[in-house]
């Protein structure tokens, strides 16, 4: 039972989950040196066709802009990321990561979908898919 948080106690349950969710990965994560900000920063360089600025980065993954610069600090202290000059704007860096931080993104990315596999397990294909409805049915009413 999730603890009242609110006036609602269906979202207390879904914060509580999501809450345990991330805490879940995040522990299989931090096994191997990563983390859920640090997977998510290298999952949106990952994808970008291009090297990212930092504002770009903050805003894909939804962190204050000092928040992302401390995890690409984190980054780039292991190897991970690399901060190129931007074409046009002196005072800009570009985003990208090196060959060791795609390694690392892949492993991280095995870890978390074992891991969220792992914490889905009991949800057949029928109970996902309702599942998947109802949240959408709320993300609907609070567009």
């Amino acid at each position: 039972m999730a603890v009242q948080g609110s006036s609602d106690v269906l979202i207390d349950e879904l914060y509580e989950t999501t809450h345990r969710l991330r805490q879940f990965v995040e522990a299989r994560l931090r096994s191997g040196g990563a983390s859920v900000a640090r997977l998510r920063a290298m999952r949106m360089l990952a994808r970008a066709e291009q090297p990212l600025r930092m504002r770009d980065l903050s805003e894909l993954t939804g962190v204050a802009a000092r928040t992302a610069t401390s995890i690409v600090d984190s980054l780039e202290r292991d190897g991970l990321v690399e901060r190129l000059p931007h074409p046009t704007d002196r005072r800009a860096f570009l985003l990208r990561l090196t060959e060791e931080g795609l390694r690392c993104h892949r492993e991280a990315e095995e870890v978390d979908r074992l891991a969220l596999a792992e914490a889905t397990a009991a949800l057949d294909a029928d109970d996902r898919a309702r599942l998947r409805g109802l949240l959408a049915r709320i993300r609907e009413a609070t567009a």
